[in-house]
């Protein structure tokens, strides 16, 4: 399902830059806000990437919500621009659910717990993304992170460049803090 989050948002970069980005800021702040407001594009690629997924149908609807949720939830605030000719780098505080926290609690939960998972002896995928999605649905806390977004001018109108996975984690709130070294 990680995967899922990074696709969907590194495949919408253009759609962050469609609109009078005369800034770099106003590239980013498109950006987010495509994804905040559940554009059609967002929406169409999230349904393809969801439906590629090895889950149940009940599971899809249910992951497809967590992400939406996410994305419409997402809180930003412009810090910094710094330019370099045609280039900037936007420096974005950003506030996401901890879907990494419940991420990990459901695997603690299932390493301690396997008998749970269980049907018939053998262990069933099925009962633990349900439980899985169950944890990330009622997620509430939120995890905040510094991130810098890169744009590029071209035709005089600034676009998103395609973020790095540590980025598009951290948008997520999938992103493993706990090995965080810097």
């Amino acid at each position: 399902m990680k995967k899922i989050l990074l696709i969907a948002i590194g495949l919408l970069l253009v759609v962050g830059c469609s609109c009078s980005n005369h800034t770099a800021a106003d590239a980013v702040e498109q950006y987010f806000n495509d994804y905040k407001g559940l554009s059609e594009d967002v929406l169409k690629n999230l349904d393809e990437l969801i439906d590629k997924e090895d889950l149940t149908k009940e599971q899809q609807e249910v992951y497809r919500n967590i992400v939406k949720k996410q994305y419409r939830d997402l809180n930003y605030t412009i810090l910094n621009e710094d330019y370099n000719g045609d280039t900037a780098k936007v420096t974005v505080k950003i506030t996401v659910y901890d879907l990494y926290k419940a991420q990990k609690e459901a695997n603690n939960y299932l390493n301690a717990n396997a008998k749970e998972f269980l049907t018939d002896g053998v262990y069933d995928a099925k009962k633990y993304l349900d439980y899985k999605l169950d944890l990330m649905t009622k997620e509430k806390e939120t995890v905040s992170y510094n991130i810098v977004i890169n744009t590029i001018k071209v035709d005089g109108k600034y676009q998103v460049e395609q973020p790095n996975t540590i980025t598009l984690e951290k948008i997520h709130g999938v992103y493993n803090y706990e090995e965080d070294i810097d």
